[in-house]
């Protein structure tokens, strides 16, 4: 009789060994699957992913039957190795098995089915999913009593249920996270714009406006001839109209309307007001969020933007173009060989600089490492430091690197040349 039971129960015990394998393998790889992945092919018409993404939004019943399978695998499989050391007949069989089986358990079926499906997550929890959602159905009964006796337990002990997450999607910090490592997939130009996408909510309309001093417009008070010649010449497709200085805008002049005016010999000063006023001009507070300006430009059907402050006064003047070079780069018809518009290479590592620039796109065109948390242009870096308006040849350093002082105008730093300064920083 024991010789028929005893190959019966060693075939029953490698059997649980197998299914302590299984689940310490598949625990591991349905926690480490992409979940991402794993939704791609689903939504691509595979029956399998669809299961595993089912099982993998309840994580707690197929953890539970995961443990259930597992605690009764060990329990038999113990009991039985128990059993037949005893019928050996031998004075320390029973703790010789006892050392053998836990040797064999943590090589056999842990550590060598947890390593495969760590490194290979996707293929194992695909492989397991059909068994999972059969393993779950069978289980529920003996999940609904241990989870009622656990949370009967944790209500004894006064312990607050935490919890259950309802998602898993990632944070703006964690996909860029996911963006940056993903260099063999994504090309660098391509992964630069993701980044940059992700940046727009962090970056705000005053870090890349043009500064109230650079806006181009047409003063209505100017001579007419003037006016004409600066309508002849300019290189933009919209002006901003005011009258003596710019917060008393009139309104905004589309260039392709003052063609035609100028083409029929009909283009008057009044004329020109009553082009300007049929365009009103849009405002935007400081501080607004690249996003959400993004979206006010959709919204209303604008290219730009006056940014003004909490007393209404013009700051600055943001378009379209600018954030759109916030998320491709600039605009040029050869990036390969125009590092910034305001910047010009003098030397190997020197650099003349319009003061106008922001320090951002500075930062981001040259790979500097300008302070970024207070003023946005270079004009207000320096000035900020001086605490004076400088004299022409002043020299200062901020951080890593030393500017001089080229050209000034109207109270402000025109222009500087920058070098990388010698030594360390102070």
């Amino acid at each position: 009789m024991k010789l028929t039971e005893t190959p019966a129960l060693l075939l029953a015990l490698l059997l649980l060994l197998l299914v302590v394998a299984f689940s310490s393998g598949t625990e591991v790889a349905m926690l480490s699957v992409n979940r991402y992945r794993i939704r791609h092919r689903a939504q691509g018409g595979s029956g399998t992913a669809l299961i595993l993404e089912r099982l993998l939004a309840k994580p707690d019943e197929w953890l539970g039957a995961n443990l259930v399978i597992l605690a009764v695998a060990s329990n038999f499989g113990s009991a039985i190795a128990t059993i037949l050391a005893q019928r050996t007949g031998y004075h320390y069989a029973v703790p010789f098995t006892v050392v053998l089986l836990t040797i064999v358990v943590i090589v056999f079926c842990e550590l060598a089915p947890k390593i495969y499906a760590a490194s290979n997550p996707e293929g194992v929890a695909l492989h397991a999913a059909r068994i999972y959602r059969v393993l779950v159905l069978v289980t529920r009964p003996a999940l609904w009593l241990t989870n009622t006796l656990a949370y009967g337990f944790l209500w004894i002990v006064r312990v607050g249920r935490a919890p259950v997450p309802t998602s898993h999607t990632l944070s703006a910090e964690e996909l860029r996270t996911v963006v940056s490592e993903a260099a063999p997939v994504i090309p660098a130009r391509h992964r630069q714009m993701l980044l940059s996408i992700l940046d727009l909510g962090r970056v705000t309309v005053n870090d890349i406006m043009i500064p109230r001093q650079e806006i181009a417009g047409i003063d209505v008070n100017d001579s007419w001839e003037d006016i004409l010649d600066q309508l002849r010449q300019t290189p933009h497709t919209r002006l901003p109209v005011y009258e003596g200085e710019l917060d008393n805008l009139i309104g905004l002049l589309h260039m392709k309307r003052v063609a035609n005016e100028l083409v029929r010999g009909e283009l008057t000063r009044e004329r020109l007001i009553e082009i300007a006023q049929s365009r009103e001009p849009y405002f935007v507070p400081e501080g607004t969020a690249l996003s959400v300006q993004l979206g006010f430009f959709q919204r209303n059907r604008r290219r730009f933007a006056f940014v003004v402050n909490e007393y209404g006064d013009i700051e600055g003047l943001v378009t379209l173009e600018d954030i759109l070079e916030e998320i491709v780069g600039e605009f040029t018809t050869d990036p390969a060989t125009i590092t910034h518009k305001d910047v010009h290479p003098e030397q190997p590592g020197v650099f003349i600089v319009n003061a106008s620039a922001t320090i951002r796109a500075l930062n981001r065109a040259l790979g500097w490492q300008l302070p970024t948390g207070g003023p946005k242009t270079v004009n207000g870096l320096l000035l900020e430091h001086l605490e004076t308006i400088p004299d022409k040849g002043t020299m200062l350093r901020v951080g890593n690197y030393e500017f001089e002082v080229l050209q000034l105008g109207d109270n402000a730093i025109r222009t500087v040349r920058v070098r990388p300064a010698l030594g360390r920083a102070a």
